[in-house]
């Protein structure tokens, strides 16, 4: 079988399990995962010192063994479910530590796909599309304020932040990229800013108190829309910024600047075309416009069934290639783009930290045990993700006027 095991009684593991261990061992190259089954530990992997990759050592505590089944049956929404109903913990490491290393070592695309795991994607699939957009929009972002505030820093910003340095810390993280979008944008007093998506108001918030712009920021979430207004109220800004509860389709009027940040993913396919036909449509001549989305970096866009049921239905990671060929098909030139996808796991690892220092203050009828594991568990693969997928964070800065002066440097 080619496993260590530290005891007789190893031996004997068989099925899912065995398959599964076997599987790990002959796929991992650069890192050892123990498996504690019934007090014997069976370990998997080839770790090499001169790959030196970490995280390179993980331990987990197997509870129930239909862990195996599971996983080897629906891939990562079947190690999510299992993590969520208590089948496993982490006995030395982190969920992510665990994760990054199947994501590094590619073993979503080496485990079979069986009948079981299409028929669940299928089913998530069809259960997304008549649910419509605004049903998936309220799933996730109106689940409620409170879990938010759980996990959110001072600026209420649910995106990738920007890391100048590795000791950030989450609000700096955030007020970093905030201040990197308006430079980009090269903001300036009196300008109008449209933000499509705008979650809970804080780069709004922030352009207009740090750059002199007024605003508006649309959102199909009702939480984000009554929590973004009361920000604005509250940073003394009415009059300033004004928050509607609003399709990007339905948006009119004339703006120097447009940004979306973190809501393009929310976009399905076939309104691509719209959504940068709205945005060419209220530019002005002369504007400038930058959206900031999850991406993915490969030829196939496969969408991952855990993410799909539990944290962000009928979402997308758009490619590159389709963002800038809607922008072209808009006169929308290109002015520059930038991947942050190293970014996000400093982010999320903040949003995590929060969460475990701030759960027992939940609801917990509200948020119960495998509520607050799925949460934990989603946050590890945006942790995980960010150090082993193939996705990308993309920045795509464009202007409506192909003569303006471009700058010889990024900021």
């Amino acid at each position: 079988m080619g496993t260590v095991v530290q005891n007789q009684a190893a031996v004997e593991l068989r099925g899912a399990a065995r398959t599964f261990v076997q599987l790990l061992n002959d796929a991992v190259t650069d890192a050892n995962i123990v498996f504690v089954i019934d007090g014997a530990e069976y370990v998997a992997g080839t770790k090499s010192g001169a790959t030196r990759r970490l995280p390179d050592t993980v331990t987990v505590a197997v509870h129930r063994q239909r862990m195996f089944d599971r996983v080897l049956g629906e891939a990562n929404l079947g190690l999510a479910e299992s993590y969520m109903d208590g089948d496993w913990d982490m006995a030395d490491g982190e969920v992510a530590d665990f994760l990054t290393i199947l994501l590094r070592n590619r073993l979503n695309r080496k485990i079979r796909k069986d009948w079981r795991l299409i028929r669940n994607v299928l089913g998530i699939r069809i259960a997304n599309a008549l649910r419509g957009k605004e049903g998936n929009i309220h799933k996730h972002y109106d689940v409620g304020v409170d879990l938010f505030d759980s996990c959110l820093d001072a600026t209420m910003s649910y995106s990738c932040g920007y890391a100048n340095s590795p000791d950030d810390s989450l609000e700096q993280l955030q007020r970093n990229k905030l201040d990197r979008i308006c430079r980009k944008l090269r903001l300036e007093k009196g300008e109008r800013l449209l933000d499509i998506g705008c979650g809970f108001g804080g780069l709004l918030i922030y352009a207009a108190q740090n750059y002199g712009i007024s605003g508006l920021g649309v959102t199909l979430s009702k939480v984000h829309c009554e929590r973004a207004s009361q920000r604005v109220r509250e940073a003394g800004l009415d009059g300033k910024v004004r928050i509607e509860y609003m399709d990007f389709n339905s948006v009119r009027g004339d703006f120097d600047k447009v940004v979306s940040v973190g809501m393009f993913e929310h976009v399905a396919r076939r309104e691509y075309k719209n959504y940068f036909g709205t945005i060419a449509r209220v530019l002005q001549p002369s504007g400038m416009g930058l959206v900031h989305a999850i991406g993915c970096g490969t030829f196939r866009n496969e969408h991952d069934p855990f993410t799909q049921k539990y944290i962000f239905p009928d979402s997308n990671q758009p490619q590159l290639s389709e963002m800038a060929h809607h922008l072209e098909q808009q006169r929308l030139a290109i002015l520059d783009v930038e991947n942050m996808k190293p970014h996000y796991a400093y982010t999320a690892r903040g949003w995590l930290r929060l969460f475990r220092k701030n759960k027992h203050t939940l609801d917990q009828r509200k948020y119960d045990l495998q509520f607050q594991r799925m949460w934990e568990y989603y946050l590890a693969c945006a942790i995980a993700a960010s150090q082993a997928s193939d996705g990308a964070l993309y920045q795509v800065l464009f202007t409506k006027d192909y003569t303006a002066p471009v700058p010889l440097h990024r900021i």
